[in-house]
């Protein structure tokens, strides 16, 4: 069997939605064994599928079908567990890194200090029904995170946290970018190094304009969209 004609198949299979428990797909030799080709015609068409959007793999799970990304609006400010929770998905978040470390150059200039100064260093995953959706690392300015613990940050969003401490937000300015997946980043996300991951990078200021967070945040490209709604007006479209 051709993996051109094994991926019908299976397009076909997924359709009808005949996948096991969690949307997984049999492993590549038992679908081998299934439809009497080899390993090799099996990966070729999975890897197919998996170029289409229609089924992702996870190191050492095997294949799942691929769920609808989740949609973050770039116009309002909302948190990782309010997107995950307005998809239908259950939120979930793990501390990986938790400590006061010599400020990077980017979270340095960020937070408008001089590298190596003191600031709170944590390294999250944010879940979706216990999967791995995001890689964030955060750094906080010193005077702040000193009033936080590892439980704080463990169970509330930042957001959450500064202004039960008397911080009151005011503006957040974020850009988008995209690179691809290091063997590090690629393990704490269970997916495969060298995928591409969308990396969104936030900057966010009290009301004085004072920088307090400086976040990245990496998501598998599959996994999320981010979205923004523009209006227009006559004198926008004449310059168009």
């Amino acid at each position: 069997m051709r993996y051109l004609d094994l991926a019908d198949h299976l397009r076909a299979r997924l359709a009808e939605g005949r996948v096991g428990r969690g949307g997984a797909l049999p492993s590549e030799a038992e679908l081998a064994t299934e439809y009497g080709t080899s390993r090799v015609t099996v990966r070729r068409a999975l890897d197919l599928l998996r170029q289409e959007g229609l089924v992702t793999s996870r190191q050492g799970a095997g294949w799942f079908v691929a769920l609808d990304p989740v949609r973050q609006p770039l116009g309002r400010v909302t948190t990782i567990e309010a997107a995950l929770e307005a998809a239908g998905a259950t939120p979930g978040r793990k501390v990986l890194a938790f400590g006061f470390v010599g400020a990077p150059a980017a979270a340095a200039a960020a937070l408008q200090t001089s590298a190596g100064t003191d600031v709170l260093r944590v390294e999250r995953l944010n879940l979706a029904d216990d999967r791995p959706f995001a890689l964030v690392v955060v750094w906080v300015r010193g005077d702040l995170g000193a009033d936080l613990s590892r439980a704080d940050v463990e169970h509330a969003p930042f957001y959450d946290l500064l202004p039960l401490r008397g911080v009151a937000l005011g503006t957040v300015h974020q850009t988008i970018g995209a690179e691809i997946a290091d063997a590090a980043t690629a393990r704490s996300l269970d997916t495969d190094p060298g995928i591409a991951l969308l990396v969104a990078r936030r900057v966010t200021c009290d009301t004085n304009g004072a920088p307090v967070l400086y976040s990245e945040h990496r998501y598998p490209a599959d996994r999320t969209t981010l979205e923004i709604e523009f209006s227009l007006n006559v004198g926008v479209l004449e310059h168009v």
